[in-house]
């Protein structure tokens, strides 16, 4: 359904982007993508909000190190995937979403998800970037971020097994943002993704529902 585009940044940088836009849309969407790059998990998710009347635009945030990275679940995958994270200052990745959001602008509001990485990010995006709704899935970044406050509507995603975000980091988030809507599903990290050994079917379409409904209500005032 989607396409590969390119965007442009502020400062001039170019990075590929998956890009896919339903009949009609009524608001636009960013996709973060999680440390594997735009893969096929990432495209998919990105055609399927398409399907359901969003212009949605998945950037290839890791062309800031190398382009054309799709990475797999597995440990070498996890590993490489964290070592680009590292190659570049995660503030230009906000200049990246930014160019995003600007690219779907043309079918109303424009909302954040993110995964992973992604959703730590999709967080920063809410507090720095003009966008009007945030769904962020399992970011153990936000936590890092303490003075980084979003700007607009924005639902938290955990799952209640996920060891890089224990209960103590959930409670503290919690409890530095009262406005911030939170859920937890039954799940470890990346409990969503049906690529990944860590995918609970159930926890993840009660995720999905739960996501589309929040980004349907702020973006497209659907009630």
């Amino acid at each position: 359904m989607g396409e590969w585009t390119t965007l442009k940044a502020a400062d001039g940088h170019e990075l590929a982007a998956w890009k896919s836009v339903g009949p009609e849309p009524l608001a636009g969407l960013v996709v973060a993508q999680e440390i594997f790059g735009v893969n096929e998990h990432i495209r998919r998710v990105t055609d399927r909000y398409a399907s359901l009347g969003f212009a949605v635009v998945a950037p290839a945030l890791f062309d800031r190190a190398e382009k054309g990275v799709e990475l797999d679940y597995g440990d070498a995958d996890v590993a490489r995937g964290r070592e680009l994270r590292g190659r570049f200052s995660w503030d230009l990745s906000l200049h990246d979403l930014r160019a995003a959001a600007e690219s779907v602008r043309f079918a109303g509001r424009v909302g954040v998800i993110g995964y992973c990485w992604g959703g730590s990010m999709a967080w920063r995006a809410a507090a720095k970037n003009p966008v009007d709704a945030a769904v962020c899935y399992y970011g153990a970044q936000i936590v890092d971020y303490p003075a980084e406050k979003p700007k607009c509507p924005t639902l938290l995603i955990f799952g209640d097994e996920d060891s890089s975000i224990p209960p103590e980091t959930i409670a503290a988030v919690r409890s530095a943002h009262p406005a911030v809507e939170t859920e937890i599903y039954p799940g470890p990290h990346g409990f969503a993704c049906d690529m990944r050994a860590a995918y609970r079917p159930e926890a993840a379409r009660a995720a999905f529902a739960r996501s589309f409904a929040f980004l349907a209500r702020h973006l497209r005032g659907t009630p």
